[in-house]
Formats: C-alpha cells, structure tokens, sequence
C-alpha cells in the first residue's frame, strides 16, 4: 500500500520504536501524528519532522485522548497506518522478598500495553473503515508484541501476560477486519536499543546483545522501523505475529 499523501499514528512516536517508525513513515510521504504522553519530546520530534508530522498528547488508555489522536489524523489525510508502539514494563517477581507483588503493578502494565493496544485499534478501525479503498485495501494496524510473549523471564509475569495477550488477539480481529479491508499485523521484537537498554551500563548492554546468535548485538530501532514499512507495503501480510528477534530465545533469567 502506498501511503503517499496519507496520515499515519504512531503511539509512543517520541522515542525508541516509535519514533524510528514516525521517522520512516514521514519519509515515505504520510503526515504522521506522534500520540505519546504530555511528558515526552513528542512536540521536539513533531518540530524535527517538520510539516510531515503533529503531536497529540496522549494517554492510550484514555479513549477520549485517544479518539482526539485519531481525529487528528483524520483530518489531516486518509487515516492508512496504525502502529502501536506505546508500552511500559515493571518487572517484579510473583512472590519477591518484600511478598507477593503488588497487583496494582500487574494491572497498570496490562493496562497500558493490552488494553491501551486494543483501545488504539478499536477507535482507530472504526476510522480507517470510514476511508476510500486504495486499491484493495484500506489499511494497516501494526502492534508491538516481545519475545517475553513466549520466553518469558523470571519476573516478566506481567509484562509477558501483556505481550501474550496482543500476540492472542491478533488473529481474531485481522478475521474480523478482514472484511473492511483493514490488515492487522504484530511484531514481537527481541533485544532493541531503546532507552529502557540505553540506560544500562556499556557493559551491560554489551553482555545482552551477545546473547543474540546473530547479529550478535543490540537491535537498532530503524531495523523495526524498516519491518513497518515492509508490513504496509505487502498486502499478504495478515493475522502474524513476527519474530524480529536475531534468533534468540531467552533465558529464565
């Protein structure tokens, strides 16, 4: 699909995936919406891509920040691209040495990752199924899984349950979208320089992208981003969820 005078939404747009992803899109010709919190360099980001690219402060568990995300898009061009990049993780393990974890902990990160995926995907198909068919489809939603959906490690319970659930509803709702025209695809990433890695020590980072077989580093978010582009361009891409990974596959710890 040729996403050339089209509009695009990236949630979590202002930094690591996201933003490789907002950047590549603007490249190819979208006006992308950057929807991440009041807090990021969104508005900086929206700045550096120039016309090609808009802020809108959002919380992607709030419908209504969200639907104004997306209206956004929509008026600027025909809302094509979905692509959900917004997450957090707070590891902690079931029972720690301070007791059992703290439930609010495993319901803000399902909240955030699974139900904030879904509540993009929802306002944003109601939308995209509003638009003209450019050829024979109308659009794209891709989601952002992780490896931990299926090796999790010690103390990844509620970021992996999050990931799972996101890999689980790809399938059903690419069927159910299917006939409108709308392709859903997820990537489940593996070890990328994002700043949640950034921020660990050189040693640190090191040690982690020698456990991927090949290539034996750190995955660069414009590798994700580039996967995307990829995932819009070809219309057989559909319901997967693919591994960006290097081959590697976690330990317990």
């Amino acid at each position: 699909m040729n996403i050339s005078a089209s509009s695009a939404l990236v949630t979590g747009g202002a930094s690591g995936l996201g933003l490789a992803t907002a950047r590549r899109l603007a490249a190819a010709g979208a006006t992308v919406v950057i929807a991440d919190l009041p807090s990021s360099a969104g508005k900086t980001v929206a700045d550096e891509l120039g016309t090609r690219a808009v802020f809108a402060p959002t919380d992607v568990t709030d419908p209504e920040q969200v639907a104004a995300a997306l209206d956004l898009a929509v008026g600027a061009a025909p809302l094509r691209v979905v692509v959900n990049c917004a997450g957090i993780g707070d590891p902690g393990r079931t029972v720690g040495k301070e007791g059992p974890l703290a439930l609010e902990r495993f319901r803000r990160v399902v909240e955030v990752n699974l139900v904030g995926t879904f509540n993009v995907i929802r306002l944003a198909a109601q939308r995209i199924q509003q638009t003209e068919p450019a050829g024979e489809e109308r659009g794209v939603i891709v989601n952002t899984a992780s490896v931990a959906a299926f090796d999790g490690q010690i103390g990844q319970a509620a970021y992996s349950a999050s990931k799972g659930g996101i890999v689980g509803m790809t399938l059903p709702i690419a069927r159910e979208l299917a006939a409108t025209l709308i392709r859903v695809v997820t990537i489940a990433p593996g070890l990328f320089a994002t700043p949640i890695l950034n921020g660990l020590p050189e040693e640190a980072r090191r040690s982690l992208g020698a456990q991927v077989p090949h290539p034996s580093r750190l995955g660069d978010p414009d590798e994700y981003a580039a996967l995307v582009e990829h995932i819009v361009a070809n219309p057989m891409l559909n319901g997967e969820v693919i591994r960006l990974d290097g081959a590697i596959r976690m330990a317990p710890r």
